[in-house]
């Protein structure tokens, strides 16, 4: 059944071919035998995902199902649960319980999912290949001396492991994307505003977006038609209709206008990982598409402009954890100020010092002009590069990442290194529109990934050009060995 990608999933549950709590036994099972290689969970949740798989056998008996009902997930660990420790792959928040549920998991337990437990993270989303994480860092599973990708490199090797069907991600750089590309998955990063962000660990404010990691694109698009939709608990959440993104997956791709732009093809791009996307860019000519070289003028600054804005936002967000209200507090402090420096001291990692002093420093008198207020100005020039490119045509495509996934430990020591590992990736989540990731091949037994960027609330036509790929070719169905 770990075969079964969610439509079948959902139609053997229907037809009585096995039950939830069958299923749910299953990948907890899987889990337990596979995870000590990848180091994938945090919790796993065996007694709630049973209850819960109970309870949906319960709802299909009845007939009360809806398409999800009874299909086993794993939420990134980011999203608060209710009753389940939710640690943001920090020592920080390493015993917190969330005394109430994020809104993208309200929506799954509400559809009938069952939750098998909450994937490893770098710290507070914080890292490119998930080796910030308190917990220890993830391996990915097609190649166990190499990194997943970050900061969802826990869900990333969960799902393509066949520990989890399917997952939740969230993407402020690239973080659902990237590690989608290093482990062969398909990784979709919504619109921002597109799927609510209440219950959602708060990193990058006017950044994070949390979105679905899944094997294929219909996969994609079922858990999207759960988790999608307006929500009046979170500010940033868009009240504009949300439509069945199943619906035009079918739809032919004759006439389909690709702009490829010509910045994302230059130094720095491994002449492999190009081969590979320049094969994929042949398979969609094939299909009817008609490709375009464009220029995205100013995503050479995505990198500089992102490397501001999202610790600015990082220093704020994160000054609520003091050691005063909750998560990890120092032992006996002298007084309040040894209360804060040393449970911030302590409960933080080295990473997340780094961002929140490189944003407290951005956002600091004399400097806010300089740094931040000029960085805010450069993502309004990066976001209408994008607002001009779609006039002419109606999806960008380019690498997902410069480089497959490399090795444990080889840029731990380099930050500047590890932050261009989302080169590609950033300028997404600066202009707000939606991204996505899907598997076109390998360079030895590392995966590479294809990066599909459209126009805004347009999930839906990338999910289409995303499933007519895959019906073409059989990438996003290799499993990695020892996992199958």
């Amino acid at each position: 059944m770990h075969t079964l990608r969610l439509a079948a999933l959902s139609a053997g549950l229907k037809a009585k071919k096995f039950s939830s709590a069958e299923l749910t036994r299953g990948f907890l099972q899987r889990i337990a035998a596979h995870d000590k290689q990848l180091n994938a969970f945090v919790t796993v949740a065996e007694e709630s995902a049973l209850k819960q798989a109970n309870a949906a056998d319960a709802r299909l008996a009845k007939g009360q199902a809806v398409a999800l009902t009874g299909v086993p997930l794993a939420q990134k660990d980011i999203f608060c649960t209710q009753g389940v420790k939710t640690t943001c792959g920090s020592k920080m928040l390493a015993n917190f319980i969330a005394p109430y549920s994020a809104t993208v998991v309200q929506r799954c337990d509400d559809a009938g999912m069952v939750m098998l437990g909450k994937t490893n993270m770098d710290e507070f989303a914080m890292g490119s290949s998930n080796e910030t994480s308190y917990f220890g860092p993830v391996r990915n599973p097609y190649d166990l001396n190499a990194v997943p990708g970050g900061s969802s490199g826990g869900s990333a090797a969960a799902v393509a492991a066949r520990l989890a069907p399917i997952a939740t991600g969230t993407d402020t750089g690239g973080s659902i994307r990237q590690p989608a590309a290093l482990c062969n998955l398909t990784g979709l990063k919504p619109t921002y505003g597109r799927v609510s962000r209440y219950g959602m660990i708060a990193f990058a404010s006017s950044l994070d977006q949390g979105g679905p990691m899944a094997r294929s694109a219909e996969d994609v698009a079922l858990l999207m038609n759960v988790i999608a939709g307006f929500d009046s608990n979170d500010s940033t959440s868009v009240d504009t209709p949300v439509p069945d993104y199943t619906a035009d997956l079918t739809k032919s791709l004759a006439g389909l206008r690709i702009g490829i732009p010509k910045e994302f093809f230059g130094q720095g791009l491994d002449t492999k990982v190009e081969q590979v996307i320049r094969d994929a860019l042949k398979q969609y000519e094939r299909l009817g598409a008609k490709i375009k070289e464009i220029s995205l003028p100013n995503s050479g600054l995505s990198v500089p402009t992102y490397y501001v804005v999202a610790p600015a936002e990082c220093s704020s967000n994160l000054s609520r954890f003091d050691g005063v209200r909750y998560g990890y507090r120092c032992d006996q402090p002298v007084d309040l100020v040894d209360l804060y420096k040393r449970s911030r001291g302590e409960g933080f990692g080295a990473e997340v010092k780094r961002r929140i002093m490189i944003g407290t420093y951005a956002l600091s008198s004399g400097y806010y002009d300089a740094y931040y207020l000029k960085a805010q100005k450069l993502r309004r020039l990066i976001s209408d590069d994008f607002k001009n490119a779609y006039k002419e045509i109606d999806v960008i495509m380019g690498p997902t990442s410069p480089t497959v996934a490399f090795n444990l430990g080889e840029k731990t020591d380099d930050p500047v290194t590890m932050y261009l590992s989302d080169i590609y990736t950033i300028a997404v989540n600066l202009a707000g529109i939606p991204g996505m990731s899907i598997p076109v091949g390998f360079v030895g037994q590392r995966p590479v990934g294809l990066q599909l960027m459209g126009n805004y609330f347009d999930e839906a036509r990338l999910l289409n050009i995303a499933h007519q790929y895959q019906q073409a070719t059989d990438w996003h169905l290799r499993a990695p060995k020892g996992f199958e």
